[in-house]
């Protein structure tokens, strides 16, 4: 049903070169990301982008990250098997694809409403299983906390404390902070419910963080 030629493949592994290059030395994470079939993701009219390493469009004002901003975020949040992982902001699904073939169990929150419906439905056609859920992401996903890691794939205005009082003890959480166009990623560790460390790493560029604790 879905093709995924030898062309492909070698696309990828071309990408996957390119990350190693810039700095992403994670094998786990490379592996991933050779696995994960990133041009089923595109309308087939941006095929030739597909293992590029830049964000695309995929509708509703929103896009697929660019490959290495995926592969950093996911390095940094030192994925382990079985680790139970919140997404806020899935998306077109491809973070969460390459969770998910790091071994986690993944709870994935969109805001969009058109957008949950076509990655929900989507995803297991490919065979990834995750917990898909349609809401206020920036309040993160009560539900099923305690969390051991959350990742954060829009830019929010500050760390909402919904996220931190949702992780473990121990539990790491990874969010681009800043205005509506530009900012930091910021990499926070729960020390214990009085105290975190908190790490500002580099300046990226998401789409904006929407909801109650974000950009209204």
């Amino acid at each position: 049903m879905f093709e995924d030629s030898y062309k492909h493949q070698g696309l990828r592994r071309a990408l996957v070169k390119k990350l190693h290059s810039k700095g992403i030395t994670d094998e786990r994470v490379l592996n991933a990301i050779n696995k994960v079939p990133r041009h089923l993701f595109l309308d087939s009219s941006f095929l030739d982008h597909a293992y590029k390493d830049k964000a695309m469009p995929i509708g509703e004002g929103q896009t697929i990250s660019q490959p290495y901003t995926v592969a950093f975020q996911t390095q940094l949040l030192d994925v382990k098997p079985g680790d139970k992982v919140l997404e806020i902001g899935t998306g077109s699904g491809y973070q969460c694809c390459v969770l998910l073939e790091l071994g986690a169990r993944v709870y994935t929150i969109e805001y969009n409403q058109n957008l949950y419906s076509q990655t929900a439905q989507f995803l297991p056609k490919l065979g990834y299983k995750a917990v898909f859920l349609h809401g206020d992401g920036s309040k993160g996903v009560p539900t099923y906390a305690p969390y051991d890691k959350i990742i954060v794939t829009a830019g929010a205005p500050s760390v909402p404390d919904a996220f931190i009082k949702q992780l473990k003890d121990g539990g790491k959480l990874v969010i681009p902070v800043g205005s509506n166009k530009t900012q930091k990623m910021v990499l926070i560790q729960k020390i214990s419910e009085d105290e975190i460390d908190r790490k500002e790493i580099a300046a990226f560029s998401f789409v904006p963080l929407l909801g109650e604790h974000g950009w209204k």
